[in-house]
């Protein structure tokens, strides 16, 4: 099966991550990250994501333990976490200091993801044009081995459960 993830790695990319770096951590003292609480058409979107997504990311298998909601999902001990039905990303918010409506989006497998490099070393990707919000954050351990080579089944299900749309 052919792969259509448009590579965009290097300076540019690079560049927009320091960019765009976010200003807040959501991680609580355990590590876990909170539950949004989506509502309507979102939450049923943000459902039907949570069957679709893949058993591995990155060759982490998908966890159970933790983070026990229909909005969210995790892989591995040093988890790889995905939460749906999030906040439009602060960047892409009008009012915000650093608002920046053309922020730079990788697109994997059809859907757009926005990266925002966090001040302890992680990336946090929210995609956009879909009618709810997924955000998924890959622990700095990870960064930099082809991060984005992990979306490929995260976009494929987000493709098949969030329709396109601008929230």
């Amino acid at each position: 099966m052919k792969s259509s993830c448009r590579r965009l790695f290097g300076l540019p990319v690079a560049a927009t991550l320091l960019t765009v770096a976010g200003c807040t951590s959501t991680d609580d003292a355990s590590g876990a990250l909170p539950a949004p609480t989506p509502s309507g058409q979102q939450a049923a979107h943000c459902r039907a994501l949570r069957h679709e997504l893949p058993s591995t990311v990155n060759e982490l298998k998908r966890r159970t333990d933790r983070l026990a909601s229909d909005f969210t999902a995790a892989w591995g001990d040093t988890p790889i976490t995905l939460r749906c039905g999030v906040p439009r990303p602060l960047v892409l918010t009008r009012g915000y200091k650093h608002y920046n409506p053309w922020s730079a989006t990788v697109e994997i497998n059809g859907v757009e993801w926005l990266p925002e490099q966090q001040p302890d070393g992680s990336l946090r990707c929210t995609t956009s044009k879909r009618e709810a919000w997924v955000e998924v954050t890959v622990p700095k351990k990870y960064v930099g081995t082809g991060e984005f080579e992990m979306f490929t089944g995260l976009s494929d299900a987000v493709r098949k459960a969030v329709p396109l749309g601008v929230i």
